[in-house]
């Protein structure tokens, strides 16, 4: 039914429905039930928690338990509570124009239960759609109880002419405002102590003192919370009476396979974009951003406390295309694809997203970065070519040669470069090129060899020359010429 067919008066609505008041925890742990029973997606778009994550959050609303998910930055805890709206029913049912949308048949407002006294059966009645049941609020030190829970409000007094200690002087808060909803408070250890313990009053015993005036609120709610593990931990950042009413503590995580990340990145990356290129992202381009991710996770100079956030590649990714779009069309080239040389140009993307630690502080943030890349590009390079016999290349280098590539030139001129290296185009197979290939992506697959084989130092580069020859093997006196011509009798 849609709501304007729905009953609109409380007499309509008794001869419709069954007179039986369901609280917002039931109404959640029966649809879930029905969604479990029918094997639906519960959480669409949350991956690589489905075994770890999603079953204790299951767990919890079929508990009835309000609960807390404790995970650093950028672990989709928000957007994972976001979606138990899924798990309320499409609309319910309130009395017209009440702030916290008492229950026809069981009002918890003085305004209301007047209301329904006087007009019985001819009550009006709205109705109230899933997505208006979430309230979300960031906590910040700064909020206070006026916020939280209400406050007197004078002006309401005066028109009213009610006693200023009435609960109809009360201008009601974001919590109240959730009632029979989802509540939802990020970052919990930032609220002060006093707001703790209106909360817990709330939880506890459903009432809370609002200028020194006791008003009793049995609020139906279900309360989640999100927080980072070590603020949630400290001691004197949480009160014990309240996080003891907390029902259920689970922790999240970031992925822990590769593949996961590529798909969170792919699934939430503007790349799917208005453009008059072609554009196409190599595998071993996605493979390597989601790397920078992992291995920043793992990097000591990397602040553990705050963690690496999954935003972290989604912003590299949608840098690393709009450079490779930016190059294409100042060359007027019809396909856009990413590089290595790309990805060093979206330093802008990483650095903003990495706490350093005092060694990390030290070196800076750009050649921290620089770092990351350059071992992540290792890392995919090994995945492609691990036992892989390079050494043709990295001969033509120790001869003597140096390949200086412009990111301003066209891919064909650039394939007729990477051409010149002997062995280097054949190698780029393994990436899972085709001959028929475009220019661009031969381009782009040629480079990354190359960059692989800097990142194992087996050759050299430099902003001056660009490749060249590894430090070991420009230190060392070079072959005679006669050397060289017995050399080239074997390529």
């Amino acid at each position: 039914m849609t709501p304007t067919s729905l009953p609109s008066t409380l007499g309509a609505l008794r001869s419709t429905r069954h007179e039986h008041v369901r609280s917002v925890k039931d109404e959640l742990r029966d649809n879930l039930i029905c969604k479990l029973q029918k094997k639906e997606a519960l959480f669409p778009g949350i991956v690589g928690f489905e075994d770890t994550v999603a079953p204790q959050v299951v767990n919890a609303v079929l508990s009835k338990h309000n609960f807390i998910l404790l995970g650093l930055r950028g672990q989709a805890k928000t957007r994972l509570i976001r979606m138990l709206v899924t798990l309320l029913d499409e609309h319910i049912p309130y009395v017209a124009g009440c702030e916290i949308h008492d229950h026809p048949f069981a009002p918890i407002c003085k305004r209301c239960r007047a209301l329904i006294a006087e007009k019985g059966d001819a009550t009006p009645v709205a109705w109230l759609g899933r997505e208006a049941r979430y309230v979300e609020k960031l906590a910040t030190p700064d909020v206070t109880i006026a916020d939280m829970i209400g406050d007197i409000d004078p002006i309401k007094a005066a028109r009213t002419g009610e006693n200023i200690g009435s609960e109809l002087t009360v201008h009601y808060g974001l919590l109240p405002r959730a009632n029979r909803g989802i509540f939802a408070i990020n970052e919990l250890p930032d609220l002060a102590g006093k707001i703790q313990v209106g909360l817990f009053n709330i939880m506890q015993e459903g009432d809370v003192q609002i200028k020194g005036y006791p008003v009793r609120l049995p609020l139906d709610l279900m309360m989640v919370f999100t927080a980072n593990p070590e603020d949630y931990t400290a001691r004197g950042k949480i009160i014990t009476p309240l996080k003891d009413r907390i029902g259920s503590e689970i922790r999240t995580h970031y992925p822990v396979t590769l593949g996961h990340g590529i798909e969170i990145t792919e699934q939430e990356a503007w790349t799917n974009r208005k453009t008059p290129l072609e554009l196409h992202v190599p595998d071993y381009i996605r493979e390597l951003i989601e790397q920078i991710a992992f291995s920043a996770r793992e990097d000591k100079r990397v602040d553990k406390r705050s963690g690496v956030s999954q935003r972290l590649p989604i912003s590299v990714l949608e840098n690393v295309v709009s450079n490779a779009e930016r190059r294409a069309l100042l060359a007027g080239e019809t396909t856009a694809v990413p590089r290595v040389l790309d990805v060093y140009a979206a330093l802008p993307s990483i650095t903003g997203k990495l706490e350093l630690e005092y060694e990390g502080e030290l070196k800076g943030g750009d050649a921290i970065a620089r770092e990351l890349i350059r071992l992540a590009v290792g890392k995919v390079f090994t995945g492609y070519y691990e036992g892989e016999n390079l050494a043709n290349i990295v001969q033509w280098f120790e001869l003597g040669g140096t390949l200086k590539l412009d990111e301003t030139v066209a891919s064909a001129e650039m394939v007729r470069q990477l051409n010149g290296i002997q062995g280097l185009m054949e190698q780029t197979k393994r990436l899972g090129l085709a001959v028929s290939e475009p220019d661009a992506v031969r381009a782009a697959a040629g480079e990354f060899v190359l960059e692989g084989l800097y990142a194992h130092k087996r050759i050299g580069r430099s902003e001056e020359t660009g490749f060249t020859a590894g430090e070991r093997r420009r230190e060392a006196p070079g072959p005679d010429e006669a050397t060289r011509k017995t050399r080239r009798q074997y390529q």
